[in-house]
Order: structure tokens, then sequence, then C-alpha cells
């Protein structure tokens, strides 16, 4: 019997959750779903540049644990790149912590990188 799940802490969700090819309907295209806490963690190791051991510790989970989510999430990336699907990011077993040492959230949040 497997271990269930720990809710993962993340600092916000994105206002932007649905990217595929231009040009494409929606109905025509495979999607991909990319989970909130897959998200957190591109966020925190790629977009912040954090430690992997600095990131699960802010996510509440172990650095091997964060190795897994972050290696799934990247090949998620990958197959929508390569094979030009569409991404959803959504679910997940989350917590919504916006205050936890997030920093960046709320420029996250909006979209606005500057």
């Amino acid at each position: 019997m497997t271990r269930p799940k720990c809710y993962r802490n993340i600092c916000g969700i994105p206002d932007k959750n649905y990217f595929k090819p231009r040009g494409i309907p929606t109905l025509d295209i495979e999607e991909v779903v990319l989970n909130l806490d897959e998200f957190e963690a591109i966020r925190l190791a790629d977009y912040e540049q954090m430690y992997q051991e600095d990131a699960a510790d802010r996510m509440n989970v172990s650095r091997q644990t964060f190795g897994r989510i972050i290696n799934e999430a990247h090949k998620k990336i990958a197959d929508v790149l390569v094979n030009g699907k569409a991404l959803n990011i959504e679910g997940g077993k989350i917590t919504l912590n916006e205050t936890r040492h997030c920093g960046h959230a709320k420029r996250h949040r909006s979209g606005n990188n500057t």
C-alpha cells in the first residue's frame, strides 16, 4: 500500500493557466495537465533559481520528492513544446499559502514580471 500524498505548499495560482500553439483549434489539440505543485516547483527552481533543498522546504516536501516533482514537470513541458500540445495548469494536492516565504507571489499572480 502506498503512502498518501501530503499537501504541498504553493504561493499562488497563476492568472494565465492555459497555453496552446497558435492557429490550432482547441478541439483539435492534445492537452497536458501540469499540476499546481509542478508549476510551483518550476517557478521556484527555474524562475526563482532556488536550490532544490530550499525549494523543497518552501513546498513542505523532502528534497527527493521535490526532485521527482520537478522532473515530472520538465517532462510534461518538454512534451508540450516538442509535440505541439496544449498546457493546462490546474489541480494537485496543494495548500495555497501566499504569506509564507512567498516573496514574488504578488508579482507572479498579476503577471507583471518587472
